[in-house]
């Protein structure tokens, strides 16, 4: 893991959305999706929120691998389950995005079951 620097991390939060595509088992990429993101706890952090269902996350499962861009930094990253900051979590989508039905649905236990940690590789 290659930590991000704190300019790229204040670049990706200031970012409403966040772009990712997994990385097949081919090495092609796949076509990104745009996401919510937060950072909290020094980290970047994503789910999804159709949960498991979710088509980018199961395609991020399947390799661990992808890209993100998102605030001017484009990266190749690994996507590591991440439930040890759920509760700090919920609270950066709350501040982040409010508190409407979106965020009601990402801080939900379908999509708190995804939580992933983006570290650039």
């Amino acid at each position: 893991m290659t930590d991000w620097s704190t300019a790229e991390l204040s670049a990706i939060d200031r970012a409403g959305e966040l772009d990712v595509a997994a990385y097949r088992p081919d090495g092609t990429l796949r076509p990104s999706t745009i996401v919510w993101h937060v950072v909290t706890d020094g980290a970047l952090f994503i789910r999804s929120v159709r949960g498991q269902e979710g088509a980018w996350y199961r395609a991020v499962r399947r390799t661990g691998t992808g890209t993100i861009d998102a605030g001017g930094v484009h990266a190749d990253v690994t996507f590591t389950p991440d439930d040890g900051h759920n509760a700090a979590i919920d609270r950066a989508y709350r501040a982040k995005y409010g508190s409407g039905s979106p965020v009601k649905a990402i801080t939900n236990a379908a999509a708190t079951a995804t939580t992933l940690r983006v570290d650039r590789q």
